[in-house]
């Protein structure tokens, strides 16, 4: 029995890792950060037109004549249609106000339809006339301007490289105040997903002839990265 209960001791030790093959290596784990700044190379208009009517019918006929203008004003402006499109067509009863619920039969008292238009400019220089664009064909509600970057690859890739330099810093950093030497990064991870567009907002409503100013957009990165690290020679 004392034999048998030898070799089980001695099998469950060879089996068992040993205790550096389980241990991590010594490692300093620092975060970079980097930003650049990008002029957005692409805008996106948003605007609408609202009519009322005493009928259903001619709030539709209405509304329906009215985006017809909207949008051959923007054929006429240069605009591909590939580059506009309608949506949130509506058409809602309007009652009567409680105040005056007294004064005039309950019920329906007219209609208001309403249609949206979605521009997207290539060229954001030429935001300003487009809305000019708009608002001479009809368009009663420009519901705001949305500008984006939309070949953002290369200047993400940018911020990576300063954001290993950035981490790269730190670990020195820690490496000189520690006492060791640093030596190669073990892993690098990304934190989160950049995302290729970066938007900014123009607030609404906006006029006729309101000065536009797309300004720049910040794209971020943030990196961890784990550098090993050996006794200062």
């Amino acid at each position: 029995m004392k034999g048998r209960f030898g070799l089980a001791i001695a099998a469950t030790l060879l089996a068992m890792p040993s205790l550096a093959q389980t241990m991590p290596p010594p490692a300093i784990s620092v975060t970079g950060e980097a930003n650049v700044s990008v002029a957005p190379d692409q805008a996106q208009i948003d605007a609408g037109v609202t009519s009322d009517a005493k009928t259903a019918r001619e709030a539709s006929d209405a509304i329906n004549a009215a985006m017809g203008k909207v949008l051959l004003a923007l054929k006429g402006a240069g605009i591909e249609e590939k580059d506009y499109q309608t949506s949130r067509l509506s058409l809602q009863p309007q009652f009567a106000a409680p105040s005056k619920a007294a004064e005039r039969p309950p019920g329906i008292i007219s209609f208001r339809a309403s249609n949206r238009v979605t521009v997207r400019m290539r060229d954001v220089t030429k935001v300003a006339n487009v809305i000019d664009v708009l608002v001479g064909a009809g368009a009663n509600d420009i519901g705001g301007i949305n500008f984006s970057v939309t070949q953002a690859s290369k200047h993400l890739d940018e911020a990576r490289e300063k954001a290993i330099a950035d981490a790269r810093r730190k670990a020195e950093i820690y490496a000189k105040a520690a006492g060791v030497t640093l030596g190669e990064p073990i892993s690098i991870s990304e934190e989160g997903a950049p995302t290729p567009v970066f938007r900014s907002k123009v607030a609404a409503p906006m006029a006729a002839g309101a000065q536009v100013a797309p300004g720049e957009e910040t794209l971020s990165v943030t990196v961890s990265v784990s550098w090993s690290i050996k006794p200062k020679e």
